[in-house]
């Protein structure tokens, strides 16, 4: 599918976003092994998703609609086929660590570009744990019972300190985690709120094996990484105003915020409450104040990683140099996004130059429509279209521009509307 994006003249109104992804994983998994059923609103209906709740039915687990009927930490049974997680990683690693300590063998597969990505460092963890694991194809269980470790994660992944928590929950004493920089908590959080044993301190992150866990009652709140899009396409385009109610706004996911205000966009958020421990509120972005070039590096990166895609975006429009650093995980996502990213907005005119772990951008440049490629990922593909909206010239036509239904459906429907 070809996408075309043609130059904005300003963006109006109001965006509902999609579920957050990382929320809509975990409420699957560990809806699945609760005791009761699971009452779930505004799970995200993106492919990854899917794949996940595909993966859980295969294991003898029932969805339906906005239930997940629980079969309790034991209740899991053999699927009778290799579990299929398309291109999700955060579905393959997650359910490593779930289907670890299972007495059965398991199989996760994937899709080309998901086979290509990093599974050791989930497979390392486990073995240490106990497990039976392997790599290539990843195969997890199968062993004896686990133990508990205190690991200390070497790159900082989201992924990988949920797959160890996840494989903790039926391990033999307690199991710590310890991150280089903190990532997003959902895991932790989401636990606590089924009635787990989870402590936070120095960077690491310990839970105690549960006799059971309680099923969750929430309305999933929408995804900052989805919302990153409009954040920058609300900035950049003059004369737009764009109000986003009912987002994530977990501290562990606001860093991006804190990054656009630094450059000078205009954007404010109030609070709406609480869900199932996660806070939730609405933001509101009015065009750029007084824009001013930003550096990124370590911890921030870390911080920001699916958003710097939409960052690159922005900052070839700030004065001076951006430099975005430390962010060589982007080198093993859907796509390598730092090449992908440095390609498209290189074809658009922008001066950007790839790094081993980030760019060297220099603005602010006149973008003009050009033909790009999404390289079969979603973040590349929506970030290239907010390039669009600014460009001068002919329009944008986005290659392989189907894949954003990995994490947005009827993305391209609502930025028409807008």
């Amino acid at each position: 599918m070809i996408a075309t994006v043609r130059r904005a003249r300003d963006l109006q109104g109001e965006v509902r976003l999609p579920g957050d992804k990382s929320i809509s994983h975990r409420v699957l998994m560990f809806g699945a092994i609760a005791s009761g059923t699971s009452r779930v609103r505004g799970l995200l209906v993106g492919a990854d998703v899917r794949s996940t709740a595909r993966c859980l039915r295969d294991l003898g687990v029932e969805i339906e609609g906005d239930s997940v009927v629980g079969k309790g930490l034991h209740g899991l049974r053999p699927a009778s086929r290799p579990l299929y997680c398309g291109n999700s990683g955060t579905t393959m690693r997650l359910m490593a660590g779930l289907l670890g300590a299972q007495e059965f063998e398991s199989i996760l597969t994937g899709d080309e570009s998901l086979e290509r990505r990093p599974m050791d460092r989930v497979v390392e963890p486990l073995t240490r744990m106990g497990a039976k694991a392997s790599w290539p194809p990843l195969r997890v269980g199968g062993q004896g019972p686990l133990h508990g470790i205190e690991y200390v994660t070497p790159v900082a992944s989201a992924q990988v300190k949920s797959a160890v928590l996840l494989a903790g929950l039926f391990a033999e004493g307690e199991t710590t985690v310890i991150e280089p920089v903190p990532t997003r908590d959902h895991t932790e959080r989401m636990l606590r709120a089924m009635g787990a044993q989870v402590r936070t301190a120095d960077g690491a992150v310990t839970v105690a094996p549960p006799a059971r866990l309680s099923p969750l009652e929430l309305e999933i709140p929408g995804d900052m990484s989805a919302a990153s899009f409009w954040l920058v396409a609300g900035g950049l385009v003059p004369g737009s105003r764009l109000r986003m109610p009912h987002v994530g706004v977990n501290p562990s996911r606001t860093a991006f915020l804190h990054l656009l205000k630094e450059a000078g966009f205009a954007i404010t958020m109030r609070s709406e409450g609480e869900a199932a421990g996660e806070p939730v509120g609405s933001i509101e972005v009015a065009g750029v104040a007084r824009p001013r070039p930003v550096s990124v590096d370590g911890q921030t990166a870390a911080a920001v990683i699916d958003e710097l895609p939409a960052f690159a975006v922005a900052a070839t429009q700030l004065p001076g140099r951006s430099r975005i650093t430390g962010a060589a995980e982007l080198r093993v996502k859907e796509s390598d996004r730092i090449a992908s990213m440095a390609e498209g907005l290189s074809a658009m005119g922008a001066d950007i130059t790839a790094l081993d772990d980030g760019w060297e951008i220099k603005g602010p440049t006149r973008l003009e429509g050009a033909r790009v490629r999404s390289h079969g990922d979603h973040r590349v593909a929506m970030a290239l279209a907010v390039a669009g909206l600014i460009a001068e010239g002919g329009p944008t036509d986005i290659d392989g521009a189907e894949c954003v239904d990995i994490s947005y459906p009827g993305f391209f429907d609502q930025l028409e509307a807008l």
